[in-house]
Parts: C-alpha cells; structure tokens; sequence
C-alpha cells in the first residue's frame, strides 16, 4: 500500500499533464508532454547514464564528508554549554548563505574540480544532520545517566551506551532530509564549476532550448534523490529495528 499510494499520484500527475499538452496545442518548447519527455530519455540513456555516474559521485563522497562533519559537531556542541553557545549561531549562519552566491567563490578558491562540487554539497547536507543529532542527543533518559554515572561510567561510555542509542532516530531523520539535499548541492556545483554531471546537461539543454531534454534530466534527478532518500531508509529499518517495532506498536493502539 505505502508504495500504490505514491505511483497512483504519479498516474494522476502524469494523466493531468499529457492531457493539458494535448488539449490545450502548447508549444513543446514551453511544455513537452510525458511521452516527449520518456522519449527523450530513451534516446539519451547513454549520456544521462554517464553524466548520472560523475552526479552520483560527487554525491555520495559529499554526503559522507557531511555525515562525518555533522555527527563531530553535534557531539561537540552536546558536550558543553559553551560549546552549544560557540557554534550554533555559525550553524544557521552556515545555512543562511545562499548557494547561487557561494558557488562561484568555491571554484574561484579550488578550481574546477571535485571539490566545489563536494563543498558544496557537505555544506547543505551539513545543517540538518547536525541538529538532529544535536535534538536526538537530548532525548537520552535521565534516569540511565544517572544509573550510569552511579556506576562511574565515563563521559564516552554513557554516550555510546545511552546517549547515541537514542540519538538515532532522530539523527536518520537527518539523514533522509540531508540524502535528498545532497542532489541539489551537486546541481549547482555541476552549474558553476563542472563540465559534466546531470546539472551540467541541465544548463546545456536550456541554452539550446531542448526542454524535452532538460525535463528528461530533472526527471533522472528526481529518481536520484528518490533512491538515495530510499536507502538511507533501509539502512534506517536494518540499524533500528527495535524502534520501528516500537513505532508499529503505537500505529495499532
């Protein structure tokens, strides 16, 4: 049901769509219809396969480098109050600085490369991975700290044996919100910095006025974010299969 449900919008969307192309005669150049589009994609499988595969790199190493930058910083911010009052503030500015602006300066710094497409990335998955762990962090039992304090655990033992534990749901959440962030920030590193990568083809289409085309991109990257956001779900059930009992638990009273 929880997978009809989505494909069954889809349909809908899609039904919508190639019917308002077909009865109102717009311009494919304005609007392609699905068919437009799905032919497209067909006929350019092995460009978008290749430039999915340079995305999709830049996308998994910066989303790793977030992963390891978000969980170091909660920690950090977690550990003491002064800490917290240090780096929170620099957390949202972080978020604050909007991505057409920063590109270009992380090209004009590091050339074109990898790594403006990788700053890029880490620095919108950054935020969210972050806060939530920060939130998860204090959801710990008092109760088990205290039991473990009584029973002299140190400082890292009663963050690995209560703190973390219950830090992990919350920190997943990021985790989704960050896998689908993460797609954006290779599209606008691909923009200003790359000569190749879906956010690339995305740039060159609409220079030659090829929506079909552009659209048919968008599309892949949608699949992307869709997939990723995914697997980091599965990876989810798998670590924490004792929170989604408890979570169907409380569906059925």
């Amino acid at each position: 049901m929880s997978v009809l449900l989505p494909v069954a919008v889809a349909v809908i969307v899609l039904v919508a769509w190639q019917t308002y192309v077909s009865v109102s005669g717009i311009s494919s150049l304005s609007l392609p219809s699905p068919a437009e589009v799905g032919a497209s994609i067909i006929a350019n499988a092995e460009l978008l396969v290749t430039n999915s595969w340079t995305t999709l790199q830049a996308v998994f190493i910066g989303y790793l480098i977030a992963v390891v930058f978000g969980v170091v910083t909660a920690a950090i911010i977690h550990s003491s109050r002064r800490a917290e009052q240090a780096l929170t503030p620099w957390l949202i500015v972080s978020q604050m600085i909007p991505l057409p602006a920063i590109a270009p300066l992380f090209v004009l710094w590091t050339g074109f490369d990898l790594r403006p497409r990788l700053m890029l990335i880490a620095l919108v998955c950054f935020f969210p991975i972050a806060v939530n762990m920060v939130d998860g962090l204090r959801t710990a039992d008092p109760a088990l700290l205290n039991v473990l304090r009584t029973m002299r655990a140190s400082r890292w033992q009663r963050f690995r044996m209560a703190q973390l534990p219950a830090a992990l749901p919350l920190t997943f959440s990021g985790l989704r919100i960050a896998a689908a962030f993460a797609v954006l920030g290779a599209v606008f590193g691909e923009w200003v910095g790359s000569n190749s990568g879906l956010g690339y083809l995305i740039i060159a289409f609409n220079s030659q006025l090829r929506t079909a085309d552009m659209l048919g991109v968008v599309v892949i990257l949608s699949a992307i974010g869709i997939a990723l956001y995914g697997l980091v779900t599965l990876i989810e059930r798998i670590a924490l299969p004792w929170y989604h009992v408890e979570r169907r638990r409380e569906r059925k009273k």
